[in-house]
């Protein structure tokens, strides 16, 4: 065997096109062709993570979600090389279609389908695939095309739910809000032109070099020592709060347990920064080290799963605030931040129809009041989320990660031991006093619901299609939230979002450090950096609910006059 290692041979465009019309998981990586489908099962962040970059060059996702050393490890797995820039594929999971090799290259073609301009998948989720937009002009020709060289894969899509008569196309009321969304961000954002995206991305992997030279990625471990004594504190408040309503009772004693519970919470609240970082492997870099920190946290001390939790995480980090894909804003029949909920669509995360039932028309219509109410019971809903991932066995089985779910479980019964069976049931005296420690303590951690829905809910919900940059997309669809430096404490990071989607793996302590950098970087490549107030923030999120809940009532209009119509809207 020669001693020389042989050059990985290139791959056509054409050939990877094959191998994923074959079912392989097949993305590019530094210029590398990586067939997945071995460690597929395995992969700790959940295999969806991965299906929603095929066909794609997925260097600044990968590098951006992966330690060097889990960079290192894709490497067998590379079955050749690509030759030039690649031009990505819609992936088969967002609706993409695949040509056999054998198939002949399809003609360039082109429909006329009005001044309209949207991703059919958005607006109903059985539909096929992404177009790609080929005028940066928005007029009456304007067309959908499929490109010759790229075939259905990356552009092909359906007409079938605009109406087309003799005078021209009929869009409805939410086709037109989608334009006109669209038409909103491709005037606010950079051109999809692929040197512009180009020189988006190179100057993005500089700032990388600058913030690594700047040692941002190293970890300051005092400053984990000092939130784990404030969470100590936190604790023995709590404890020593509880031990003094034992000398009362009635409603003094009620009081005092609930006192008692807010500091429980307060400490649950300020220990999801630390698991946070820890799933980010942002503490010791290590993948199996900083999981370990992330279970004990959040499973043995929070009883929520840490494995859940980087499952839906990571694909969150990849399509962020997309409504087909993003689990993070996927919460009928509670929530809409986009118009495109309101004729259901299919979230490919949870592999069901989000259907825009008789609930969700009556609560979206009250969704900018039920905001902050909602939020208050939101890790109810995580516990029932963490379960569905445990007891189901959703988690790798075999690989690195096979251990993850057996110590999360022993996580679940610790904390159910110490919580729901020491604090509740033998530490408070009645079965009120126990609903109401129950309900203020998981109440007290609402802030961190907020904090994070903070930073997407009022941001882009467009598809600009699969030639958008990896940073532009984080981008535009996450804000920062402004604060003093002495209130990072209170955020735990979490108001540095924008910083945070483009270098997940950056200790949260060392993010204000990295914001000037990065809107000196957004300054050069003219991308707006989404910066607001907390409560301006807020004032955005409660905007963007309104506005849905206000579109939601014109579209039940809508559907009630055509019900009403004769000819059910098909005459002239």
């Amino acid at each position: 065997m020669s001693s020389v290692e042989r050059e990985p041979k290139i791959l056509s465009r054409r050939e990877i096109e094959a191998l994923i019309t074959q079912g392989h998981h097949v993305f590019i990586l530094d210029g590398v062709v990586i067939k997945a489908d071995g460690w597929l099962k395995y992969h700790p962040g959940g295999p969806k993570a991965i299906e929603h970059m095929v066909g794609r060059d997925a260097t600044d996702e990968v590098k951006a979600l992966h330690s060097p050393d889990a960079q290192r490890r894709m490497q067998p797995y590379r079955i050749g090389r690509i030759d030039g820039r690649w031009e990505n594929f819609l992936p088969p999971i967002q609706g993409g279609k695949f040509r056999h090799q054998e198939e002949k290259e399809l003609p360039e073609t082109s429909i006329e389908v009005s001044d309209f301009e949207q991703n059919t998948s958005s607006r109903n989720g059985s539909e096929a695939a992404s177009p790609i937009f080929d005028a940066p002009e928005y007029d009456s020709s304007l067309r959908w095309r499929r490109v010759q060289g790229q075939g259905a894969s990356s552009d092909a899509t359906s007409i079938s739910s605009i109406d087309l008569d003799e005078d021209g196309p009929k869009m409805s009321h939410l086709d037109m809000r989608t334009r006109e969304e669209l038409r909103l961000d491709e005037s606010k954002y950079p051109p999809l032109d692929p040197d512009v995206q180009d020189q988006i991305v190179r100057k993005y992997r500089l700032l990388n070099e600058k913030i690594k030279a700047e040692n941002l990625y190293q970890c300051r471990y005092w400053c984990y020592g000092i939130d784990a004594l404030r969470c100590a504190l936190l604790f023995l408040t709590s404890q020593y709060i509880l031990r003094r309503a034992w000398e009362y009772t009635g409603w003094h004693a009620t009081g005092l347990y609930a006192l008692s519970a807010v500091f429980l919470g307060l400490m649950w609240y300020q220990l999801v920064f630390s698991a946070h970082d820890a799933g980010h492997m942002g503490i010791t870099h290590d993948f199996q080290i900083d999981t370990a920190i992330g279970i004990v946290i959040s499973d043995f001390i929070g009883g929520l799963s840490m494995g859940w939790w980087k499952m839906s995480h990571n694909v969150h980090h990849i399509v962020t605030n997309s409504p087909e894909h993003d689990p993070d804003i996927q919460h009928l029949p509670f929530f809409a931040v986009s118009h495109r909920f309101l004729e259901s669509l299919t979230s490919t995360y949870y592999e069901k129809v989000l259907t825009h039932d008789f609930v969700s028309k009556f609560t979206l219509q009250f969704q900018h009041y039920l905001y902050y109410p909602i939020l208050l019971f939101g890790r109810f809903n995580l516990y029932r989320l963490s379960w569905i991932y445990l007891l189901a066995g959703q988690g790798p089985k075999k690989g690195p990660a096979w251990w993850h779910r057996w110590f999360e479980l022993i996580g679940h019964a610790f904390f159910w031991t110490w919580f729901g069976y020491g604090l509740l049931y033998k530490s408070l005296p009645t079965a009120t006093d126990r609903i109401i420690f129950l309900l203020v303590s998981h109440m007290a951690t609402a802030q961190v619901h907020v904090q994070i829905t903070l930073s997407h809910f009022a941001m882009s919900t467009s598809d600009l299609g699969v030639h958008e940059s990896f940073p532009q997309k984080m981008l535009r669809t996450t804000m920062d939230v402004d604060c003093p430096e002495w209130l990072d404490f209170i955020h735990g990071g979490l108001q540095f979002q924008v910083i945070h989607h483009l270098y997940p793996r950056i200790p949260r302590h060392n993010l204000r450090q990295a914001q000037k950098l990065v809107q000196e970087f957004c300054e050069d490549v003219n991308i707006p950096y989404a910066l607001y107030g907390f409560v301006d923030g807020n004032k955005q999120v409660i905007g963007r609910l309104e506005e849905v809940a206000r579109q939601a009532a014109i579209f039940a209009a809508c559907q009630k006059t055509i019900a009403a119509s004769t000819d059910f809207g098909l005459g002239h």
